[in-house]
């Protein structure tokens, strides 16, 4: 098994790869940062550039049998629009391009977030930034709809959420499929920016739960979802939070 994986540098990234390897597979990382461990080979790629996009996928050694957009940025103050150019934008250019690389039967896994939830409630907005296709037009998005880098964040991951179910019957029609992992706070390198973003809301789900994730706990979900074990699973988004999403329905339906 050939897996192309961005981010896998560190964090979740790096747990899958450790985990794939541990499988046998060959692990090509596309990233910023060279992986110390746990891949065949590196790729240098920044997401946030389209010409970066372009040489790292030429550089690329397909086949492939799966693809794994895990790479993404926190919610960091200033960082508007590196984070939705990042965790959306280049994620979608990239994983377009690569597609013609992938075998028949292959799967693509993406990185979502629990903080996408919200998706439903904000689908207009989710939808104007899906119709953008420049890092450059986002300056103006983000001056019109007031957003700040929390906002920046949620909204990154709510279309990471919505892009992948509408690609759905356009993977289907190539023998390909493509699902999406949403984490709560993991416990991982960038688990600071988080609790400074989300503060009092995040510490109480994870007290709720007893413990924020661990980066190999949504390694192994993300893994499968890359396997042929999971092969009739198609456009769904699957939530790994411990509980967190199960108890805020229960709160909200006063059960």
């Amino acid at each position: 098994m050939r897996v192309a994986l961005t981010g896998g540098a560190t964090g979740i990234g790096a747990a899958v790869a450790a985990k794939l390897k541990s499988r046998g597979a060959t692990v090509i990382a596309f990233d910023l940062h060279e992986p110390q461990s746990n891949v065949d080979r590196w790729i240098a790629v920044d997401l946030g550039d389209p010409v970066s996009i372009v040489k790292a996928v030429e550089a690329a050694d397909g086949p492939f049998d799966a693809l794994i957009n895990n790479a993404g940025l926190p919610p960091r103050p200033g960082l508007e629009e590196t984070i939705l150019s990042v965790n959306f934008l280049g994620m979608v250019r990239f994983t377009d391009a690569m597609l013609p690389g992938l075998k028949k039967g292959s799967a693509v896994v993406n990185t979502a977030s629990r903080a996408g939830a919200a998706w439903r409630e904000n689908i207009e907005q989710v939808k104007a930034l899906m119709a953008l296709r420049e890092p450059a037009d986002l300056s103006s998005f983000i001056g019109e709809n007031e957003i700040d880098h929390i906002r920046a964040y949620n909204l990154s991951k709510e279309a990471v959420i919505v892009w992948g179910m509408a690609q759905t019957e356009r993977l289907i029609a190539t023998d390909l499929r493509m699902n999406s992992v949403s984490p709560a706070a993991v416990s991982t390198g960038i688990l600071d920016d988080f609790e400074a973003a989300f503060g009092e809301r995040m510490a109480k789900n994870v007290a709720r739960v007893g413990r924020p994730g661990y980066p190999e706990e949504v390694a192994d979900l993300i893994v499968f979802l890359a396997s042929d074990e999971s092969r009739w699973l198609k456009g769904n988004d699957f939530a790994i939070d411990g509980g967190m999403s199960a108890l805020a329905t229960v709160d909200q339906l006063g059960l």
